[in-house]
């Protein structure tokens, strides 16, 4: 917000906002803002946790602002990533050219746990295997950015960016109509028209899409009702679908009715038990044959998951050179792969000062945070580092860039991030904003909401 203690021009109308609206305010805003999120069913459950099993993700009153110029240069990045990572996607799975041409190592490709033997051969409607991409960026100054990780499979949190902006909107409608913000809320239908866009080859009327969902007792099931009551589609479990025919069927109270296209919330091992796990009864048993016989549209496809591992990413700078011919408009975090002998001594040699992740894993957890951690945590993990080193990759503590957040004594920085949402069919495209992730503890680096993160909204100023 400020710049050599001056305000920045994009958050000059916001400082005049925090001076107009004193403590006793603010914490009956606050309070109003939590009752809506609770009212509207905003929650998300943390597995293995006691307690409440329905959590409100903290929500942040201050905004993040971007300028039209920042936001430009941002979505042309973006767009140039998912298009590279889906290119890598048909390329690994049909005849793996930047593998021959030694671009990328085959093992971490071939031998990756989320690659699927199912799909080798198989090209998805337009050439898309991963519809919905997620992009976690981090701002270290002024015109650096840097990405942090790509999500292919099925990146969720776009609830909070709609709702964030719904509840902003109604709190604080003098905001909007003293600052030109760009809108998301197109962002429904812009998913419903790539979801329709990518429908299969033996689909020859509109499509009917719904969305596949593990059950009301996952963490993101709110998203799941939330997307399928705003796109107008059903939204299933998958004993509510099956196979007959060339096709997938949906049990209706009309009779069966053929689906074309199925936005899918579950991850691969339980899509189909005849093909992945056979104990798995999430799944539609015999939809990977109608899926590979072109009767179905997955999205996002069987087998994305291997472009978004920790391992791969740090390829992904080839993978735009090397199928767009371009040079990378954002930047990749310097990383060590701790399956290279001299990466993980170095590795060792500094723990201390680094954050380690595991290659697989996600939601703050499997991490250390290095200038963060105890001599304690730093060795029980440095052992589980030496007992699997190629589970594991580690990157330097950027000095991530802050936004102004409401505290208790008012007003401090806090650590954020930002998950753009970019959605990939016949064409490219994602709406002016993202979700903005906010590590609420003072000097925390982790904004996940499992870990204690909230959440905040984001603004792209109209130019």
């Amino acid at each position: 917000m400020f710049d050599a203690g001056k305000v920045r021009a994009p958050y000059a109308r916001l400082e005049d906002w925090t001076k107009a609206m004193p403590a006793e305010l603010r914490e009956m805003k606050q309070a109003e803002a939590e009752a809506l999120f609770r009212r509207i069913g905003i929650t998300f459950a943390v597995y293995g946790e006691g307690g409440d099993p329905d959590r409100l993700i903290p929500f942040d009153m201050f905004p993040r602002v971007f300028t039209a110029l920042e936001w430009a240069r941002l979505e042309r990045g973006i767009k140039q990533r998912a298009k590279a990572l889906n290119a890598f996607l048909v390329d690994v799975y049909g005849r793996g050219e930047i593998v021959r041409a030694g671009r990328i190592p085959g093992r971490l490709v071939y031998q990756n746990a989320a690659f699927e033997k199912a799909v080798v051969g198989f090209i998805p409607p337009k050439g898309v295997y991963s519809h919905i991409v997620g992009i976690d960026l981090v701002r270290t100054g002024p015109d650096d950015f840097f990405v942090l990780e790509d999500n292919c499979r099925t990146p969720s949190g776009v609830s909070y960016m709609l709702e964030n902006r719904e509840i902003m909107m109604r709190m604080f409608p003098d905001l909007f109509r003293e600052n030109r913000i760009e809108p998301v809320d197109s962002y429904p239908e812009k998913l419903r028209r790539t979801l329709a866009s990518v429908a299969p080859a033996k689909c020859h009327h509109e499509p009917t899409v719904v969305i596949l969902t593990p059950g009301h007792f996952n963490s993101a099931y709110y998203e799941h009702s939330f997307l399928a009551d705003l796109m107008g589609v059903e939204l299933v479990e998958g004993q509510d679908l099956f196979v007959e025919g060339e096709f997938v069927w949906m049990r209706t109270t009309e009779g069966p009715k053929r689906v074309d296209v199925i936005y899918r919330r579950i991850d691969d091992a339980y899509i189909d038990p005849l093909c992945f796990r056979p104990d798995s009864m999430l799944g539609i048993p015999g939809l990977m044959d109608v899926y590979r016989s072109g009767g179905v549209s997955i999205c996002s496809a069987p087998g994305a998951g291997v472009a978004d591992d920790k391992a791969v990413y740090t390829y992904v700078p080839d993978m735009i050179r090397f199928y767009l011919g371009e040079e990378p408009i954002l930047k990749n975090v310097p990383t060590w792969q701790c399956a290279k002998g001299d990466d993980c001594k170095y590795v060792l040699e500094h723990l201390g000062e680094l954050v380690v992740k595991e290659v697989h894993g996600s939601g703050g957890y499997g991490m250390l945070v290095g200038p963060k951690s105890t001599k304690e945590q730093i060795e029980a993990f440095r052992a589980r580092v030496v007992a699997d080193p190629s589970n594991y990759i580690a990157q330097p503590t950027l000095a991530l860039s802050t936004t102004p957040t409401f505290v208790d004594e008012g007003i401090a920085p806090r650590h954020v991030d930002l998950r753009p949402y970019c959605l990939v069919g016949e064409r490219v495209e994602l709406v002016p904003g993202g979700l903005t992730r906010v590590a609420l503890k003072e000097g925390s680096l982790v904004v996940n909401s499992s870990q204690g993160g909230g959440v905040k909204d984001t603004w792209v100023l109209a130019e």
